[in-house]
């Protein structure tokens, strides 16, 4: 099998690269290295992986890979997903993930490429506080940033070049993914970045009141979704629906992750220090994965525990 991965050099398009390898396939990566890194490739590396160096909203460049490597499937997990970045600046959030899903489609379009894209739940569904939790694909959408309706966006182009131009397409609403290799350094994910914190014998910081859930799911397991959405989209083509729920179905509050941090840290002086909360960012979210269960065989398989140990122990690593 042969897989394009945009993305690939990223956080999470990273684990699907090293996923998809240990299955056999050949991968071409396109990633521009904005936030992505060769570093993350490593272990693939000497797989014969090809890089790419190219953003999906350069004219030509998803349409040139695509003609040159001739893929069987693509993994589209190139974005723009800073949620306060998206508000600050709404247009380059939707050059991105809207005008660059377009790129991808367009490409795969000429060939009838199945595409996997990577979506997001919490930010399309919205707040969760007086609604029914985890939510489940027929809960209504109320996106409340640019983020969120940029993704909801390219979920709609998505499901059109599938009807209209006979695309494969399937779209995974991914909850919050943490684990090895997210950046401790950066604007999102908390995980990481708390516990590069208490590695450094900071405290970390919760904005809000600390109360605020999220569906926490490890990042092996969300790259077992991609290749099992790719392996039924090869398979069944049309016949697979979309969107689907990637996530756990339980809340986990901020502040019942930084205890736990805290406790794997062995750093229990470290106590949360609490910030104003930050706009655009929901109170209650959770995610019912069944139907993705039902199609794709698929489930989350990693504890948070034993999740939260792995990932403060690659933070380790990038800090020693």
């Amino acid at each position: 099998m042969r897989s394009v991965v945009t993305g690939g050099a990223g956080f999470i398009g990273s684990h699907l690269v090293d996923a998809l390898v240990e299955g056999g396939d050949d991968v071409l990566v396109l990633d521009d290295l904005s936030t992505g890194s060769r570093e993350n490739l490593s272990l693939a590396a000497d797989q014969g992986i090809v890089l790419e160096v190219a953003g999906i909203s350069e004219p030509g460049a998803v349409a040139s890979a695509f003609a040159g490597f001739e893929p069987d499937r693509a993994f589209h997990l190139a974005a723009q997903v800073d949620v306060r970045h998206a508000m600050t600046n709404p247009a380059l959030d939707a050059e991105v993930n809207v005008l660059g899903t377009i790129q991808v489609l367009e490409a795969a379009r000429e060939r009838s490429t199945p595409v996997i894209l990577a979506s997001t739940g919490g930010a399309i569904y919205g707040e969760g506080e007086g609604r029914d939790l985890p939510f489940d694909e027929s809960a209504d959408c109320r996106p409340e940033t640019p983020y969120g309706q940029s993704k909801l966006a390219a979920e709609g182009y998505l499901e059109l070049y599938r009807l209209v131009h006979g695309v494969p397409g399937i779209a995974l609403r991914l909850g919050n993914v943490y684990g090895p290799r997210q950046d401790p350094h950066g604007e999102a994910g908390v995980v990481a970045i708390f516990c590069g914190r208490m590695l450094t014998g900071a405290a970390p910081t919760i904005f809000g009141d600390g109360e605020q859930t999220r569906d926490y799911v490890y990042v092996g397991d969300v790259a077992s979704a991609f290749v099992s959405a790719g392996d039924r989209l090869v398979a069944d083509g049309l016949a697979v629906g979309g969107p689907l729920n990637v996530g756990t179905g339980t809340e986990t509050s901020v502040l019942a992750l930084a205890e736990a941090l805290r406790t794997q840290a062995e750093r229990p002086d470290l106590m949360p220090e609490l910030a104003p909360a930050r706009p655009g960012e929901v109170q209650r979210s959770a995610l019912d994965a069944s139907a993705a269960g039902e199609a794709l065989g698929w489930g989350a398989s990693t504890a948070i525990g034993a999740g939260l140990v792995e990932t403060l122990a690659s933070v380790r690593r990038q800090a020693g």
